[in-house]
């Protein structure tokens, strides 16, 4: 049963990575694994659809690429959702920063320079650099605690493996969103 719903869920991400538009039954089955699309005009995914694609990818494909028994699938998929979970909130939070110091710092920040606000801005940067990495450690540490040495190591390279997918798939689509918008 759970090789089966793992696999549905793998065509359904597939299809939708590879360029076709879900129907409602696949989107059903995806269910929260990634962003709904029901609301918006049918076209090019934008990045944050492609990001949250490709972590229910990761998840799909993990099983067989870290040799996960079935005893192991359930708690490795909740701890690497709350992983995946702990990198997206905190790279928002540090987007949000880096954001107001380009307001504040940047070549269009005019003349006038607020060097109190521009210390306070660094000062939140780092404690979220901070805290971010506390808790990304703590996430990783829960993750590992499912997994034997030897998945921990394929677990490092399959992240890569997915990262790099990652960034291939969002190239693509910024080029096609180009394409289309010119």
């Amino acid at each position: 049963m759970l090789r089966t719903s793992v696999f549905i869920i793998a065509v359904a991400v597939a299809a939708v990575l590879l360029g076709a538009t879900p129907s409602g039954a696949s989107q059903a089955r995806r269910g929260a694994q990634a962003e709904p699309r029901a609301n918006r005009a049918a076209g090019p995914l934008s990045p944050a659809e492609v990001v949250g694609m490709l972590d229910a990818y990761a998840v799909v494909q993990a099983q067989d690429a870290l040799a996960l028994t079935d005893a192991q699938y359930g708690p490795f998929v909740t701890r690497l959702r709350k992983l995946q979970e702990t990198r997206r909130r905190n790279q928002q939070a540090r987007n949000k920063v880096i954001q107001e110091l380009r307001k504040l710092a940047g070549p269009q920040a005019g003349p006038e320079v607020d060097e109190s606000a521009i210390r306070e801005r660094l000062k939140t940067l780092r404690e979220i650099d901070d805290r971010a990495a506390l808790e990304l450690r703590h996430a990783a540490d829960a993750l590992d605690e499912v997994m034997d040495v030897r998945q921990q190591a394929r677990f490092r390279m399959f992240e890569e493996t997915i990262e790099r997918r990652k960034l291939d798939l969002l190239m693509r689509a910024r080029q096609g969103a180009r394409r289309g918008g010119s």
